[in-house]
């Protein structure tokens, strides 16, 4: 979340799916790798960014299958990360599915993802979590 309070997400399209999906950034935890370890590795790999993983936000569980992948249940954890609204982004180390998987990316506020409506956005919850995160804020 950059300090205009917008989210970054990723536009994904792959063969499980009949219309592209927004989502964070993320991935597959390595042998040995914890969650955090996994978080801080994504976050460059996918976005460029080295900032410091905050709190974690919500952890769930999913049937999901990505790309050529067959259907499995992933253990998900979303932490959050904080950046300056002129924060760079780019595609530091990305992997061949996700040149192939992932659109472009976008920080969305919450009234464009109001505007979108829940089913443009992977998990379906992340529209809630993102008001989580702003009620928190406002509360601080």
């Amino acid at each position: 979340m950059n300090e205009q309070d917008e989210l970054l997400l990723f536009q994904y399209k792959d063969e499980h799916k009949s219309e592209p999906f927004w989502a964070t950034a993320g991935g597959e935890l390595k042998e040995s790798e914890s969650y955090l370890g996994a978080a801080k590795r994504e976050l460059y790999e996918e976005t460029g960014l080295t900032n410091d993983i905050g709190e974690l936000l919500l952890e769930r569980e999913d049937i999901f299958a990505v790309a050529r992948s067959t259907p499995a249940i992933w253990q998900e954890k979303y932490y959050l990360v904080r950046c300056a609204t002129n924060s760079k982004v780019f595609a530091a180390q990305w992997t061949e599915e996700e040149k192939s998987t992932i659109q472009k990316w976008k920080w969305w506020s919450r009234e464009e993802m109001e505007q979108e409506g829940i089913d443009a956005f992977k998990p379906d919850c992340l529209p809630a979590l993102f008001d989580t995160i702003l009620n928190s804020k406002l509360s601080e």
